[in-house]
């Protein structure tokens, strides 16, 4: 278990560094260039799940796992939220939504969410010592 929970903390913190989002002519961004704070609020969570799997503990882990899958899902909401709010000045709406829909999310969630479904499904087995 404690296995692929690491495994699953590496694939959260490559995963930072991979492109989450594709903007037309500026490329391709991860998350520190989405935003400052949540690159480092998923940097701490990541850390805290460290202390956790160093630990031994696993609903360390898994909590730390869930703040991450919540982060990244409110992080999705947020850039098609503000790519809606960069086009604001269009006088229609299906204009707006047609420009804020060349923001394209890229393959990187998918290893961000992989690495944070590990850390929290990661399933240990208890073995029964029959010693007496």
């Amino acid at each position: 278990m404690k296995n692929i929970q690491l495994l699953g903390l590496i694939l959260v913190v490559v995963g930072s560094f991979l492109p989450l989002v594709h903007v037309p002519i500026i490329g391709n961004w991860n998350y520190w260039k989405l935003d400052h704070y949540l690159a480092i609020a998923c940097w701490i969570f990541a850390a805290c799940a460290v202390f956790g799997i160093v630990n031994n503990n696993p609903k360390v882990v898994r909590f730390f796992g869930v703040l991450l899958i919540l982060l990244f899902a409110f992080t999705l909401v947020a850039v098609k939220m503000q790519s809606l709010d960069y086009f604001s000045f269009l006088p229609f709406k299906s204009w707006r939504e047609a420009f804020a829909g060349v923001v394209k999310l890229k393959w990187g969630w998918a290893v961000e969410f992989l690495g944070a479904f590990l850390m929290v499904f990661a399933i240990g087995s208890k073995k029964v010592n029959n010693r007496t």
